[in-house]
């Protein structure tokens, strides 16, 4: 049997994915949703343990794991030493031996210690095994901009993932994605990195750094569906059609580019990647090869960064339906300047300017 038959070795697969219910629904907030998902999973499969340094009692910086302990005991939620090596090393092993656990790093900044254990054992243990240990585990952390946290409280590190053979990454952009998402990745029979966009995690973005917080709208709440479902890994979506100009984002940028679209009137089809490993590289071609443009936008820094990857994806599949160069519009090539968080940031501004250069073209 061929590799890619057989989902038992794939270390790509994705298990059929049920349809998302027709049933109650809640708003809830992206942290909140997240909650529920780590609840649902806890309550319907007691391998599923949840544990970081301060998510446990205190239920986390961002309190995305809060109630859990309390609900499932010492046992199934529990603080870590501040080791993120130990972290996830110790998630290696559980899930080597047939537990599905959650491990969170409380910034995705604080990621590096255990980069190697991610790099080394996680996403390499099915192969170097033939098959014979897997690692079903997720490792949460938050991620960019938008709330003042400064250089270490504020990097985008997806591409040091995706650059990993053997993990999914994922990304987010609203409440309902996160929970079905999350759901989604805890049941995935191999490593997932799940980056959590934190300027989403308590209220809305409309795209611009200097305008009030308003409540969420029931809309972009996301009335999340009560109890289990999945949104699929590795599928994107369309969450604005248009002809003029295509646009790929994920996590906060998503909000930037809708905003830019309106505010220039310019008639963009908006992507949201939601997994950047494995790519819906379908949609994108899609979308690429209807409006003959498009421009990427990402907060991380711009070499090296994913948005590399689009670029070159979209040039190697849709060379011929191209009528303007592919645009980058993403974060600078500097450390995160403290105090120039928002010239750093892409904004509308930036993103308009991108979308009229390559109409113009």
């Amino acid at each position: 049997m061929a590799l890619d038959q057989d989902p038992s070795i794939n270390p790509y697969s994705m298990a059929p994915t049920p349809a998302r219910p027709t049933t109650s629904t809640r708003s809830m907030t992206m942290i909140e949703a997240i909650r529920d998902a780590l609840a649902v999973m806890m309550a319907r499969d007691d391998r599923v343990v949840s544990f970081g340094e301060d998510a446990g009692f205190f239920g986390g910086v961002f309190r995305c794991t809060e109630g859990l302990q309390e609900e499932f005991g010492m046992h199934r939620s529990f603080d870590t030493p501040i080791s993120e090596s130990g972290i996830v090393g110790s998630a290696v092993g559980m899930a080597a031996f047939g537990m599905r656990p959650v491990a969170e790093i409380q910034f995705a900044d604080y990621m590096y210690p255990g980069y190697d254990q991610i790099v080394s054992e996680a996403a390499r243990l099915r192969s170097r095994s033939a098959g014979g240990y897997t690692a079903p585990m997720v490792i949460r952390m938050p991620v960019g901009g938008g709330i003042r946290g400064g250089q270490t409280h504020s990097q985008s590190p997806e591409a040091l993932f995706t650059h990993v053979a053997g993990l999914k990454t994922v990304i987010p952009s609203n409440p309902i994605d996160a929970k079905g998402l999350l759901i989604a990745a805890i049941e995935d029979p191999d490593p997932v990195v799940f980056l959590e966009p934190k300027r989403l995690y308590n209220g809305p973005f409309d795209g611009h750094h200097d305008r009030p917080i308003q409540p969420w709208s029931r809309h972009e709440l996301g009335s999340v569906p009560e109890g289990h479902y999945t949104v699929p890994l590795g599928k994107a979506e369309v969450v604005r059609a248009g002809s003029d100009v295509t646009v790929l984002c994920y996590g906060t940028l998503r909000f930037v580019a809708e905003a830019s679209a309106a505010e220039t009137g310019i008639d963009a089809e908006i992507i949201d990647l939601r997994t950047l490993l494995p790519l819906d590289t379908e949609a994108i071609v899609a979308s690429v090869t209807k409006t003959g443009r498009c421009v990427v936008v990402h907060e991380a820094t711009r070499t090296g960064g994913f948005g590399a990857e689009l670029s070159a994806q979209v040039q190697e599949r849709c060379f011929d339906h191209l009528e303007a160069p592919i645009t980058r519009v993403t974060g600078y090539d500097t450390p995160y300047p403290v105090g120039l968080e928002w010239v750093y940031f892409p904004g509308p501004d930036r993103v308009g300017e991108a979308l009229r250069k390559v109409l113009d073209y």
